[in-house]
């Protein structure tokens, strides 16, 4: 199948697990994941109505910003190091990524320089695997306090790379720790935090992670396919 029709069963599927759990469809958006694949790719799934795409390498997504238009709305998804901050704090719609206090540092100090608010949401690791990144379910609230103070950054959520499993219902618990969090940190008022996205679920398990609460899906392979890795 081809991207238009992968993009059908994804829209298919997102509108269906928001009928089912009495949300809007407008409040779920999609982020089309599209590291490692080419330009052509992504301007099929543009063609198709897609603004949203999500890169996990910071080069390719400059590459990418430079080529393609300019509405698209690029989300870093992937892990942020500090040293490669300065190349996109003013090409970013979203950094979602952001896991610590000294990646926060680096993003205010680049954002400063370039005179630009940086939009970015704190990864939490729920699921305490060491393989990802993340800070931990007893750091995230006070990490997001730290970084609030900050004036060039505006927290919009939380975010989290579920595990990968066979069955998407065993990964409901970790959706539903992120978005208790989430209601935690609401709750707290904090000054220039704004708790509106929770960017959670990925081509295996969406729909269980838009029932739990997620506003923003990243789904890769369900539209592109099975990523083509280059042999080293």
């Amino acid at each position: 199948m081809g991207i238009k029709e992968n993009l059908d069963i994804v829209e298919n599927r997102i509108a269906n697990a928001c009928e089912a759990c009495g949300r809007k469809r407008s409040e779920v958006k999609l982020v089309a994941v599209s590291k490692t694949k080419p330009l052509t790719d992504l301007e099929e799934a543009y063609a198709y109505g897609c603004r949203d795409f999500g890169e996990n390498k910071v080069q390719e997504l400059v590459d990418k910003y430079e080529a393609l238009p300019k509405d698209i709305r690029w989300h870093m998804i992937g892990h942020l190091q500090r040293n490669k901050v300065k190349y996109i704090v003013d090409k970013v719609f979203l950094i979602h990524s952001v896991d610590s206090l000294r990646l926060a540092e680096e993003i205010e100090k680049e954002a400063a320089k370039k005179a630009v608010t940086v939009n970015i949401l704190v990864e939490v690791n729920v699921a305490g695997e060491e393989s990802k990144f993340g800070t931990t379910v007893s750091e995230a609230v006070s990490l997001v306090e730290k970084i609030s103070q900050m004036p060039h950054i505006c927290v919009k959520g939380l975010m989290t790379i579920a595990p990968y499993v066979e069955d998407a219902e065993d990964n409901r618990r970790f959706f539903a720790k992120l978005k208790q969090i989430y209601v935690d940190i609401i709750h707290k008022n904090i000054d220039n935090v704004f708790m509106e996205e929770l960017s959670m679920g990925m081509t295996g398990d969406y729909e269980v992670a838009i029932i739990e609460g997620a506003t923003y899906v990243r789904v890769g392979t369900g539209i592109f396919g099975e990523r083509k890795y280059k042999a080293n």
